[in-house]
């Protein structure tokens, strides 16, 4: 199975007021195409910030990565190209309909104008959309929203797909329609998902593989049974008791900012 994410040694330093805060201290990881990947740590564990570099919105101090075969350091372009971002606010104008959003997500990825009316529609259609064209972005509801979001990421047809805490707030059937989207996404795209949550069902019901950070490095990683089976002593415990035995510390929604100089 090919490689679509590679990282050795990723690493992030800031520095602040009190001395350098290390971050992500070495990152090594991969990313097969079509998996969906759990990223999970507690608080300040280095997975936003990971993930933020994966997706050139950080520069990382150390190591390499390439996300689809482009260079992180040499070609951040390319892998904004390859990628497809979902923040875990969001991004949508709350004053514009759902269509001009969508079209114009795609103006910006220089689509001619009717392209960008042909792939909205499109994605309206695959998404659950399509009733909501014509509404204001700022009348969703939050798993319309988290939709609508996931759609933007998609214009372009990306290879990868980082979802970062996508469900954080949602109603459970709400959470439930973004889980069948994303499996949807892996099974009838072949889309390559990579995914940061503090909700261990999700991680547990959605993910192929799992990789645990922990003060900056990769504490553990594997399927969800077999991080079970090790670390738990059984693949009927649950992702919560081995979570806890990896880490000895609960999950977290996300990591401090740090105070830049």
């Amino acid at each position: 199975m090919a490689e679509v994410i590679s990282a050795a040694a990723l690493a992030r330093t800031f520095p602040t007021r009190r001395g350098p805060v290390e971050a992500v201290r070495g990152i090594d990881l991969t990313v097969h195409e079509g998996e969906i990947l759990g990223f999970l740590g507690p608080n300040g564990a280095g997975k936003t910030t990971t993930l933020r570099m994966l997706t050139t919105l950080l520069t990382p101090t150390g190591g390499a990565a390439t996300v689809a075969g482009h260079d992180l350091a040499r070609d951040p372009a390319g892998v904004r190209r390859a990628c497809g971002y979902v923040a875990q606010s969001g991004g949508v104008d709350p004053q514009i309909s759902v269509r001009e959003e969508l079209v114009t997500q795609g103006r910006l990825y220089r689509l001619t104008r009717g392209q960008a009316v042909d792939r909205a529609a499109e994605l309206a259609r695959d998404l659950g959309l399509e009733g909501l064209l014509d509404r204001r972005c700022g009348t969703l509801s939050g798993g319309q929203r988290r939709r609508l979001d996931i759609a933007m990421a998609l214009t372009h047809r990306p290879k990868v797909l980082f979802l970062d805490e996508p469900t954080t707030g949602l109603d459970p059937g709400s959470r439930a329609d973004l889980w069948e989207l994303v499996r949807r996404l892996r099974d009838e795209h072949g889309t390559t998902v990579f995914l940061t949550t503090h909700y261990l069902d999700e991680a547990d019901a959605l993910a192929d593989r799992l990789v645990v950070v922990d003060r900056g490095v990769v504490a553990a990683e594997g399927t969800p049974s077999a991080l079970k089976l090790r670390h738990a002593g059984s693949i009927d415990a649950s992702l919560q008791d081995t979570f806890l035995a990896i880490t000895g510390r609960g999950p977290a929604k996300a990591d401090p900012a740090p105070v830049a100089v």
